[in-house]
């Protein structure tokens, strides 16, 4: 009897200690849940209804967070930035978070968290062919893709010492040819916030890599023109 008590006893600790963790999403690797919900509670599509998604990591999940109203004025936008997700994980996500929504265009922006990883076995050819599969993807179902170069990048705060700038500017020149040879329009974040250095403005950024809230008033303007371009 007193075995039997403590047999469960064991078990009821057991199985409340097991419910009491948190679950465990390390399976979903890209992220699918991020958005999942959100997806789920969109509206059908309006008559003439153009939505456009802009898929990417930090840089375009901060820009909802931080100038709300850009997007909110702009109804068929559909920011689906994760932070610190990398061109494969854009890549896993394209189905549910483009396709499925039904865009007619997609803002594609990778790469720079790939070239930020510590441990240097991601090449410029690797975080292109993730592009070219999602440009591939996006072809097979009609939608415009709108593919960026690159916000500049001086230095990673995460990584001092190393040569960000060139990366970013040898991605970017790998960006603009494939665009040019597929007849895509390019979204040229480079040029307009550039210093010098091929950094950010210091009156742009707040970290060197992500833009304030200024910096996002300049990305407006030539991501709405690259918008009306791709979609004319």
């Amino acid at each position: 009897m007193k075995k039997a008590f403590l047999f469960l006893s064991l078990f009821v600790s057991a199985t409340a200690f097991a419910q009491q963790q948190p679950e465990d999403f390390k399976d979903d690797w890209a992220d699918l849940r991020h958005y999942e919900a959100e997806n789920k509670a969109l509206p059908a599509l309006a008559a003439g209804e153009k939505r456009v998604v802009f898929l990417g990591s930090s840089i375009f999940e901060f820009w909802k967070q931080k100038v709300p109203q850009y997007f909110a004025e702009h109804k068929g936008y559909l920011d689906r930035g994760i932070s610190g997700q990398i061109s494969p994980q854009l890549l896993v996500r394209f189905r549910q978070d483009v396709v499925a929504l039904k865009a007619k265009a997609v803002i594609i922006l990778a790469g720079s968290n790939d070239i930020a990883g510590t441990t240097g076995h991601v090449t410029t050819a690797r975080i292109m062919d993730n592009i070219k599969s999602m440009v591939q993807l996006a072809k097979a179902n009609n939608i415009k893709v709108i593919l960026c170069e690159y916000l500049p990048v001086y230095e990673y705060p995460w990584r001092k010492g190393f040569a960000a700038a060139d990366r970013i500017i040898e991605l970017n020149k790998a960006i603009k040819a494939y665009a040019t040879e597929q007849n895509l329009t390019i979204l040229d974040y480079f040029s307009p916030l550039a210093d010098e250095r091929n950094g950010q403005k210091a009156e742009l950024t707040t970290d060197g890599v992500h833009p304030n809230v200024a910096g996002y008033a300049v990305m407006a303007k030539v991501t709405d023109e690259a918008i009306a371009k791709a979609l004319k």
